[in-house]
């Protein structure tokens, strides 16, 4: 039995990155997919001819080194492939109520589009194999 998930999207709010009393590294972001609508096995379009589309969000979790890497170089906007698992946790409110959630722990995480510079770092300094002639 396996618990992996594999989403490719755009970064929705810069991440932020936090650390656990015992020192852990914690970062935290959210990743917006898209797919078109579809209805009767057709995908919906718009009064201008254009795909109709519907976002779902997802929580991201990624921890040490990885969430460090992520901290540093990660945008919002940016397109990013993120592996990992599900996990869901259970925990009671401060009024007793039973709250639920999900989150995608990383495992790996690909940049599809360009990291930003680091601090100090032209833009020109970023590596771009892709433009080399051979």
């Amino acid at each position: 039995m396996q618990n992996i998930v594999i989403l490719a999207g755009n970064i929705g709010q810069t991440p932020e990155i936090r650390t656990t009393q015992g020192g852990t590294k914690i970062t935290n972001f959210t990743l917006a997919t898209s797919r078109p609508r579809l209805s009767e096995g057709k995908v919906i379009r718009d009064d201008n001819g254009y795909r109709v589309m519907d976002t779902e969000w997802h929580r991201i979790t990624c921890f040490n080194g990885l969430g460090k890497t992520v901290a540093e170089h990660c945008e919002k906007g940016m397109k990013v492939l993120v592996q990992g698992r599900i996990h869901y946790t259970k925990w009671t409110d401060a009024s007793g109520t039973d709250r639920y959630g999900c989150e995608i722990i990383a495992e790996k995480v690909d940049f599809l589009s360009r990291p930003k510079a680091s601090a100090g770092e032209s833009p020109d300094l970023v590596d771009r194999d892709d433009e080399i002639p051979f």
